[in-house]
């Protein structure tokens, strides 16, 4: 089977090892940089073209977008899309579980647990948004950020109203959230192929971080999942409409609650962390699921 993998480096960790574990299991694997494909958008004979060669002859593709690039890497899947070429997670899904508020609507429409979440223009109504979450102390987040960048938690009530204030003072769209403050600064990454959680990592933030993003000094390890757990991961991944995707939970007093679900995640740490083999588990997942035209991107939302 031949399958690209979109993304913007071949040296960085997830992209290399989903290289390998594609290349032991037989396949022909390709590393294609998004950013540079340029697309004909045409009625009978949609193409992707990657330094002047059309990319027509590909089973499956595995995207690996990144953040910043959403828009014009869902617009390449998408044209892949087109072409009748199996995607491993969808444009549609993708661009779905990239807008934060847009996931979380979802989510709570399917009746997944979610922490208590407020969402507001104008800084006139701050009083009613910080009611609503249960008053300070709150989690305060960019829509934009990733790797925890753009989360703040305001300890008190005048300390929410400056951040907000801040924030929309920069025009920048926020949400504010109840502070789980039982978790300990601790979530767990759950890891979704197909219907099945294949690994499960806590992650516990660095001392007086109440972030735990590996990224900002956060600690792995393995954890066993209780059914609650692994349910709620697998149906927040279907919820995006995504095949694979890391669900990011916490343990609240009121049972698992759902942070944030990636179409991209990272394999670096959950592999150190548990062992497992997560990248074989992806190509294993999109060679027995390729077959020509098997495009689900019908769903609403």
């Amino acid at each position: 089977m031949k399958i690209a993998i979109l993304s913007q480096k071949a040296s960085l960790y997830s992209t290399r090892r989903l290289k390998e574990a594609g290349e032991e299991r037989g396949h022909e694997i390709r590393v294609i940089d998004y950013l540079r494909c340029y697309m004909n958008i045409t009625s009978h004979r949609p193409q992707v073209i990657y330094q002047g060669d059309p990319l027509d002859d590909f089973d499956a593709v595995i995207p690996r977008i990144g953040a910043s690039k959403t828009f014009y890497g869902t617009a390449v899947v998408r044209q892949f899309e087109m072409m009748g070429v199996f995607c491993m997670n969808e444009s549609q899904a993708i661009s779905r579980s990239r807008d934060k508020l847009r996931c979380l609507q979802l989510l709570a429409r399917k009746g997944i647990g979610l922490p208590v979440t407020g969402f507001a223009h104008s800084t006139k109504d701050i009083e009613g948004l910080i009611e609503i979450v249960g008053g300070a102390p709150l989690v305060i987040k960019l829509l934009e950020g990733t790797q925890g960048i753009g989360v703040v938690l305001a300890e008190t009530k005048q300390a929410a109203q400056s951040v907000i204030e801040a924030f929309r003072g920069l025009d920048a769209n926020i949400l504010v959230q109840e502070f789980i403050k039982e978790a300990g600064g601790m979530d767990i990454r759950c890891f979704v192929i197909g219907d099945k959680v294949v690994a499960a990592m806590k992650r516990q933030g660095a001392p007086g971080e109440f972030r735990s993003n590996l990224h900002r000094g956060g600690m792995a390890a393995k954890i066993k999942l209780t059914p609650e757990e692994r349910s709620t991961a697998i149906r927040a991944a279907k919820a995006m409409g995504l095949r694979v995707a890391g669900v990011d939970i916490l343990r609240s007093n009121h049972g698992p609650v759902v942070m944030e679900v990636n179409s991209s995640p990272g394999l670096e740490g959950i592999e150190a962390a548990t062992q497992a083999d997560v990248a074989g588990k992806i190509i294993e997942f999109v060679a027995k699921n390729a077959t020509p035209q098997r495009s689900r991107n019908r769903l609403n939302g």
